[in-house]
């Protein structure tokens, strides 16, 4: 076994998601060493939010104001803490980072991105929409901004600058370095050890060899864990899943490559770092196998507009409000209390060209590509976007019939379709047209896609005019098969508002701080029990700078 590789810096950040990208850009930017490490080989350099939509959440936003919304932070505020529900002494700090966040989003957020050369779509999307009262979950509001560039446009100039500090001498990025402890000295964490990879040619995302070929120890001043959440160990998921959501599913599509693992989780609670709000997690429902997968099990999610039926395994209608887009944890629950793993969209041609995106940046060429050409034809003109229709004709999901008889067979023909009854497929479409007919209406659902094309920003892009599903002229039929797809934790490690990690406690642990995924986004747990969407890559952004910020002022 070769010698092991030692090192020193001012500054460790063990993970170069875009938390980690974040801190060490701050911290150089302080005249701080800075060593980056990851388990990953450097094609994966952005992590997560490489391949995510980009969505932020801005709170009177310039392009909130153009489309006619009123928003506010008092409004705000009283969305997220309705949506969080925090019931626990354990919320102590991530009731206060959520509180210092809203002042974030709501001032300087926008600006400091701009700054930085980071620009936005200019239709402010609608995620998350609740349907309860004022009090309850969701946003009263469109606050979903996305990035022109989406995860890439997001995750350059983190990036630019990391590299550049390297190019300079200040910072040395380490490839294939998995940590496997945190070197404690007289109770302070000074620095981390643990395996050197061998050297991996893999594509961005794609599994990489765990074979070691040697180890390494760094010693730092301080100690920034930024290395992510659990969503592709489905073992963790299962292991913290909570009661609260039924039994967990024995069948997922993971939304995260594989190195997403929880692995630096257990390191920092062994080095003393108190782990909060395990059981809160993010998982969504509209999950789809990809035809073309990067990694295990990969899946797609789909970001439904509010029109497709939506219906469990046997072929009942979801209740109100468990719409497509409105609550999904809700609708999580509710379908782990159905004794099946998957459920049903029932939709037609005409829904499916103006309401269906696919969450992820390589799903998205047009927004990826800043191409504003293949922008225009992809979001306005005929027919499903480009990887929609790739699904469409290649997707072991979804199937495509010109009558409801045939669509149905083709439902049961899939794994699972056997438990669909197919009168209950037919009476719940039936009954949901003879609703359309006049401007009248009980069904909630359809009340609500009209009051959703009234903004717009969803009758541009989002909303399909309402029309009867089974109306020949606005087929074919589609159906998709959808799969509970993994994500994000919502719980971490315990951070003070410098981003220090926390003991049991309440005392910082001297030399340790967290951000991103693997403090709960911030404190912790910054969403409590529910997300109000654009605020995970928005949560990296905030407590990265905060914890590069209080780790370069303390070394």
């Amino acid at each position: 076994m070769p010698a092991t590789s030692t090192h020193s810096t001012d500054l460790l950040v063990i993970g170069w998601g875009l938390a980690g990208l974040v801190a060490a850009s701050e911290a150089a930017a302080a005249g701080k060493r800075v060593v980056i490490v990851d388990q990953e080989p450097r094609t994966n350099l952005g992590g997560q939010a490489w391949w995510s939509f980009g969505g932020l959440f801005f709170i009177d936003s310039p392009e909130q104001r153009r489309f006619g919304i009123k928003d506010s932070l008092e409004l705000a505020r009283q969305d997220w803490f309705g949506n969080a529900g925090f019931d626990r002494e354990e919320d102590a700090w991530p009731k206060r980072w959520a509180e210092a966040y809203l002042q974030f989003a709501h001032g300087e957020k926008r600006a400091w991105l701009r700054e930085k050369g980071v620009g936005f779509f200019p239709v402010v999307g609608w995620a998350e929409r609740g349907g309860y009262t004022a009090t309850g979950p969701g946003n009263s509001v469109p606050r979903f901004h996305i990035t022109w560039g989406t995860g890439p446009g997001l995750v350059a100039p983190f990036q630019a600058a990391v590299e550049a500090a390297e190019a300079s001498g200040r910072l040395t990025i380490l490839p294939r370095h998995r940590v496997t402890g945190l070197t404690l000295t007289s109770g302070a964490v000074t620095g981390a050890s643990g395996d050197i990879l061998a050297p991996s040619g893999t594509a961005r995302g794609v599994a990489s060899s765990r074979e070691v070929v040697g180890a390494f120890e760094i010693a730092a001043g301080a100690t920034i864990v930024s290395s992510g959440g659990i969503g592709g160990n489905h073992d963790l998921v299962r292991q913290w899943w909570p009661e609260r959501l039924g039994t967990a599913p024995a069948t997922m599509v993971t939304g995260v490559p594989a190195y997403v693992d929880g692995s630096m989780q257990l390191v920092s609670g062994a080095a003393g770092a108190r782990l909060i709000n395990r059981d809160r997690m993010w998982h969504y429902v509209e999950g789809i196998q990809n035809w073309d997968p990067i990694w295990p099990d990969h899946g797609i999610r789909i970001l439904p507009g509010p029109s497709s039926v939506w219906l469990d395994a046997t072929g009942h209608r979801l209740p109100v409000p468990l719409f497509p887009g409105f609550d999904t944890l809700g609708t999580l629950a509710h379908l782990r209390q159905t004794g099946h793993d998957h459920s049903w969209f029932v939709l037609s041609q005409k829904i499916i060209e103006k309401e269906f995106t696919l969450s992820g940046s390589e799903q998205n060429p047009d927004l990826t590509g800043k191409d504003l050409q293949l922008l225009v034809k992809s979001r306005l003109g005929k027919g499903a976007p480009g990887p929609v229709q790739a699904f469409m004709d290649k997707g072991a999901d979804f199937v495509v019939r010109d009558n409801l008889a045939d669509l149905i067979d083709g439902m049961k023909a899939l794994p699972g379709g056997d438990a669909l009854d197919a009168d209950r497929v037919r009476f719940e479409v039936e009954a949901r047209d003879r609703e359309i007919d006049n401007d009248f209406t009980k069904d909630a659902q359809i009340a609500m896609l009209r009051s959703a094309r009234s903004y717009r920003g969803d009758k541009l892009i989002r909303t399909a005019p309402p029309h009867r599903i089974l109306d020949p002229a606005s087929g074919p039929l589609i159906a998709v098969k959808l799969h509970v797809l993994t994500r994000k934790s919502l719980g971490g490690i315990e951070t003070d508002l410098q981003g220090r990690a926390l003991a049991a406690g309440g005392q910082p642990v001297p030399g340790l701080y967290a951000a991103g995924e693997a403090s709960g986004f911030g404190g912790g747990g910054v969403h409590g029990y529910r997300a109000l969407e654009g605020t995970f890559v928005g949560g990296c952004l905030f407590s990265g700078r905060i914890a590069g910020r209080a780790a370069a002022a303390a070394v």
